[in-house]
C-alpha cells in the first residue's frame, strides 16, 4: 500500500556520521529521517515502512546556527558501576555539562515522502494492508501522531498533509546531481549488533530514488 506525504518545515538537520564535532546536515532528506517521520504518525507492530522516493520540493539553502548541548551521556555500564557500588551520580547537570556546537542545517525545507508499508509477522488475524493504511491517511488529515515528527532533531518540527498533486521541481535541481554516501538505515535485525547501511544518493530533477531494503546497491 502506498502513500505520499508532504513535509515542510523552517529549518532540518541530517546529520552526517562522518562529521564528528561539529554537526553537518546532507543535502536532502534521508531515508531514515523520512521513515522516522512517518512511524511518528503511524507505527505498529504488524507493518513496517518502506520508503520508495523523496521528492525536492525547495530550492536546498544551507545555514549556520550555535546550539547549547550537553556534551556527555550516561551509559548502561556507568550506571552499573554507580548501583553496584553505592557511590556516584545517576544524572547530569545541563547547567554543569553544557557546551556550544556549530551546525550547518538546511532552511525552508519541503519534500514528498512516496513510501509503502510491508506486512510483518506480528500482525495480528484481524490486521490487514487496507486497514492500516486507513488508519494512516485518517491520522495525516486529523494531524494526529504518537510524537512531533521532526525533521532529524526534535527543536526542528515537521507539518505534514497528504499530497493530493506532486509540487514542481524548482529550476535550480533539474538536472542530475550527486549526493555521494548516504546512510540508508539501521539493520536491527541482530540487537547486539546494530549496523548503519549506506546507498549512492543521486537526485534526478528533484527525486532521491531510494532502493529496496534487499537491493545490491545497499552497502552492509
Amino acid at each position: 500500500m502506498a502513500i505520499k506525504l508532504e513535509v515542510r518545515g523552517d529549518y532540518a538537520l541530517f546529520t552526517r556520521p562522518e562529521m564528528k564535532v561539529e554537526r553537518v546536515s546532507y543535502d536532502v532528506m534521508t531515508p531514515s529521517a523520512a521513515r522516522g517521520l512517518l512511524e511518528a504518525i503511524f507505527w505498529h507492530p504488524g507493518m513496517r515502512w518502506r520508503i520508495d522516493r523523496i521528492r525536492v520540493c525547495a530550492p536546498i539553502r544551507f545555514t549556520n546556527l550555535r546550539r547549547n548541548e550537553v556534551k556527555s551521556t550516561i551509559s548502561a555500564r556507568s550506571a552499573g558501576k554507580v548501583m553496584e557500588s553505592g557511590k556516584g551520580a545517576l544524572y547530569l547537570s545541563t547547567s554543569e555539562d553544557i557546551q556550544q556546537r556549530a551546525a550547518l542545517l538546511l532552511r525552508d525545507v519541503r519534500y514528498v515522502i512516496e513510501a509503502h508499508f510491508d506486512m510483518t509477522e506480528k500482525a495480528a488475524a484481524g490486521d490487514n494492508p487496507g486497514k492500516f493504511q486507513d488508519i494512516m491517511k485518517r491520522r495525516i488529515q486529523k494531524g494526529q501522531f504518537y510524537h512531533q515528527p521532526c525533521f532529524g532533531c526534535r527543536e526542528f518540527p515537521a507539518q505534514f498533509r497528504l499530497c493530493e498533486a506532486l509540487p514542481a521541481c524548482p529550476e535550480e535541481l533539474k538536472g542530475e546531481r550527486d549526493l555521494g554516501w548516504m546512510l540508508y538505515d539501521m539493520d536491527y535485525t541482530d540487537p547486539e549488533n546494530i549496523t548503519p547501511l549506506f546507498f549512492r544518493g543521486v537526485l534526478r530533477d528533484g527525486v532521491l530514488e531510494v532502493p529496496p531494503w534487499d537491493s545490491e546497491e545497499v552497502r552492509r
